[in-house]
């Protein structure tokens, strides 16, 4: 059974992340993610894309640990769109919206910040604890110092603490705060309101913004996942990587050793 629904509506598609418990990407996962968002991006008739999780407690954990505990590697093939489909997708020329309806941490967080919109429920929570696991959050270390003032952005980085909806909204990462009970509805309404609007100007708007700061962050993440950094090529190759997935699929706390 595909973890992915997809649901069309004239020129919207609605992409829900359907994989109980907690809708965790793993590396098949994020494959499927990357062929849903490419054929919406090369498909003339569609307009706008919404990614929610499904259920009402998680959006998304980001990468599943449990998988990686059994052999997904961190740094292994996550797809024409990089992880969850979205971050590294080239040439998104058209408006994406995340409703986000629930937790969103770690790679889950990262997935929202991939849209252009985020429209969370009142009870959305978030957080970036991939120290905590042993690892790094790579695209929201580029992403979120751009976004937000640079303190509060290394706080939530160095801490991995959580954050709820309200703050999120204070500092600029989410849009809008709705009801529960109205998020889609919500999302469904800008999107419809997207999808009337002319398809060329938003394919423009989105390449400028992209050129003038999209490059960058594209060339950050190759040097990324092309281990060129020497820190991150330690990291995705130590023994405390795996301590971190193992301990989290263990539900104990990780010994690390420093290598």
């Amino acid at each position: 059974m595909s973890p992915l629904k997809t649901e069309r509506d004239g020129g919207v598609l609605l992409v829900t992340l359907d994989r109980p418990k907690a809708n965790a990407i793993d590396l098949k996962t994020s494959v499927e993610m990357g062929e849903v968002f490419r054929d919406f991006r090369d498909d003339p008739d569609m307009r706008v894309a919404i990614i929610t999780g499904g259920g009402e407690k998680f959006f998304c954990p980001g990468w599943d640990l449990k998988a990686a505990a059994d052999g997904d590697a961190v740094d292994g093939n996550y797809g024409v769109g990089g992880f969850g489909g979205l971050q590294e997708m080239r040439d998104m020329n058209k408006p994406v919206i995340a409703a986000v309806n629930g937790i969103a941490f770690g790679g889950g967080l990262e997935l929202a910040l991939s849209a252009d919109i985020i429209i969370a429920a009142e009870h959305a929570t978030f957080a970036l604890p991939e120290i905590r696991s042993g690892t790094v959050a790579d695209a929201a270390s580029i992403k979120l110092p751009k976004r937000i003032p640079y303190h509060i952005a290394m706080e939530l980085l160095l801490t991995g603490r959580w954050f709820d909806v309200h703050e999120a909204h204070r500092w600029g990462l989410v849009n809008e705060v709705v009801p529960s009970d109205k998020l889609m509805d919500r999302v469904w309404e800008q999107a419809r309101l997207l999808a009337s609007g002319p398809p060329l100007v938003y394919a423009a708007i989105k390449e400028i913004v992209r050129d003038a700061e999209g490059s960058k962050f594209q060339d950050a993440m190759n040097r990324i996942t092309g281990r060129h950094l020497a820190t991150v090529d330690v990291l995705y190759s130590s023994e405390d990587q795996m301590e971190g997935a193992r301990a989290f699929a263990e539900k104990r706390d990780p010994v690390w050793k420093g290598r």
